[in-house]
């Protein structure tokens, strides 16, 4: 990981959760000091502007805890379900950020149904990774990914607000992938689930 995004993670992390639990006004005034250094650090290395940061990464209030990111895992005829971003123009498995609310299997569900039009069924856990170990795109965020193999039950393959094609491909076949959501070697690791069904949950 880069040093300075590292810091700068960091540097939120003990902002934010001071703010949450002190009750000192000058303490307060320091941790909101951390809290600017921390925007600023991203800012001077990153082409996001200060709003953008402010919002998305020096935003949440409480003690700071990792984000989670959900992701289906959906097989047919050995083939694996990807779907387009429009963010990127690259293909992921479908998936977000977990909701408020809902459990890991009813996101991954609900996801598959916004990005691919498709109505499944959550059938078991495959992974559960931290993102700092394998070779995303460095991120502001702390972030925990889960992937959930899931049926098709019903529906039709269809886009959604953020994604423009839907398809399914071969282990050998892989399109352009969105690395910022899923590497090859993840989607690698994955196939082998499709045929080792016995495989234990893969984890960090």
């Amino acid at each position: 990981m880069l040093k300075w995004l590292e810091w700068a993670k960091e540097i939120q992390a003990i902002s934010q959760a001071g703010l949450a639990y002190t009750k000192d006004v000058y303490d307060k005034e320091r941790f909101e000091q951390l809290r600017a250094l921390s925007i600023s650090i991203m800012q001077e290395y990153s082409e996001a502007g200060e709003d953008k940061i402010r919002t998305l990464f020096a935003s949440e209030t409480g003690y700071q805890t990792p984000k989670v990111d959900v992701r289906a895992v959906i097989f047919q005829d050995g083939k694996l379900l990807l779907v387009r971003e429009k963010a990127d123009g690259a293909w992921a498995l479908p998936g977000g950020w977990a909701d408020i609310g809902l459990s890991p299997s009813e996101v991954a569900v609900k996801e598959v149904q916004e990005e691919a039009g498709y109505d499944v069924r959550a059938v078991r856990l495959l992974a559960v990774l931290d993102k700092k170990f394998h070779r995303h795109p460095p991120s502001p965020f702390h972030v925990y990914k889960m992937f959930i193999q899931c049926e098709i039950t019903g529906g039709a393959a269809g886009i959604g607000t953020e994604t423009s094609a839907v398809g399914f491909f071969e282990r050998d076949a892989l399109p352009p992938l969105s690395e910022e959501r899923n590497t090859a070697e993840q989607l690698d690791r994955l196939f082998r689930y499709n045929n080792h069904p016995d495989l234990p949950v893969w984890m960090d």
